[in-house]
């Protein structure tokens, strides 16, 4: 029997990797709001292999729902670096792309991509769990594909990230 080669091999894994995705959610203000929908029966999230957990370590997702602010930054970074690879960060809501409604509070972080890589946005004040499916699913199209590739990205542009990080952090 022949070998798979390198790239047969990455293709396989990461086909398996998409079907079995483990969510850590990290939850700010209204964002937790709209989720638990997105679990129960009605959408039935785990129809599609993805199921939320506690401990980062064992966690495929990192998933930052609602407004993040200089403080809860510093937990958001923590909890990212203790993922193990391949690890996947969707910014969900308005308020990880641009502040949202807080856009003009001195304390809100706006575009978290600038700190920890963001592999997908859900965009919207709040997204419906209609809207947070599709955003899972085309994860998995992302990761099948191997273009999800934000935890690859943070390891080669490590000083842009960590100089950001401490311009905010301190």
């Amino acid at each position: 029997m022949d070998r798979l080669t390198e790239e047969q091999a990455k293709t396989i894994a990461n086909m398996l990797r998409k079907r079995s995705l483990w969510m850590i959610h990290y939850c700010t203000g209204c964002g937790a709001i709209e989720l638990p929908p997105t679990m129960t029966s009605r959408y039935d999230m785990s129809r599609f292999g993805l199921a939320p957990f506690v401990t980062p370590r064992q966690s495929d997702i990192l998933l930052v729902t609602g407004y993040v602010n200089i403080k809860t930054l510093r937990r958001i970074i923590t909890v990212y670096e203790q993922m193990l690879d391949p690890k996947y960060v969707i910014g969900f809501g308005s308020c990880p792309i641009n502040g949202g409604v807080y856009w003009d509070s001195y304390s809100v972080i706006k575009r978290l991509d600038r700190y920890i890589p963001v592999d997908l946005y859900i965009a919207g004040c709040m997204p419906r769990p209609e809207a947070v499916i599709t955003a899972f699913r085309t994860l998995m199209d992302m990761i099948d594909q191997g273009k999800a590739d934000g935890y690859k990205r943070y390891k080669r542009n490590l000083a842009y990230y960590k100089e950001n990080q401490r311009k905010v952090l301190g």
